[in-house]
């Protein structure tokens, strides 16, 4: 059951969203270099952020660091609810978009769960694998259902 963002409402501009799509895009190049190359997603986002050209939105660390601070309760939330996944059987894409998703679901409350889960399942379409988006819909629909039994750090 995939559940698109279709309503948005007045607390969620067009233009915060287009700045947050952009800035969790970002967001997961990060954390995907991270995770390829098995370095901390923090050196990559103090890399990324000396060599870029212009400022980086401060949503794009925010997210990082989110997810970095929270990943053991993360993978761990991944673990329990991907139905027959584990991490290391994901495609690493697959992975990072989930802990993005997870993490911001559970962590943060600025988006409404249906717009970060459409938002990630846009992405894996984007990027991923032809199954990716259901799986990752799935696994994120379930995560907003339980998240307020999840342990938070």
């Amino acid at each position: 059951m995939w559940i698109p963002a279709t309503v948005r409402t007045s607390a969620v501009s067009t233009t915060n969203v287009t700045a947050r799509s952009k800035a969790r895009k970002r967001a997961l190049d990060v954390l995907f270099e991270a995770d390829q190359r098995s370095v901390a997603a923090s050196d990559v986002l103090e890399r990324n952020e000396k060599s870029a050209t212009s400022p980086m939105n401060p949503l794009v660390g925010d997210l990082v660091r989110g997810v970095s601070a929270h990943q053991i309760a993360i993978d761990e939330t991944i673990e329990t609810y991907s139905e027959g996944w584990t991490l290391d059987r994901m495609p690493a894409v697959d992975r990072c978009l989930a802990r993005l998703g997870v993490y911001e679901i559970v962590f943060e409350q600025g988006t409404p769960d249906e717009v970060t889960i459409d938002e990630v399942v846009t992405l894996a379409s984007d990027i991923s694998t032809d199954d990716s988006p259901a799986f990752l819909n799935g696994l994120l629909a379930r995560v907003s259902k339980i998240k307020h039994r999840i342990s938070v750090e």
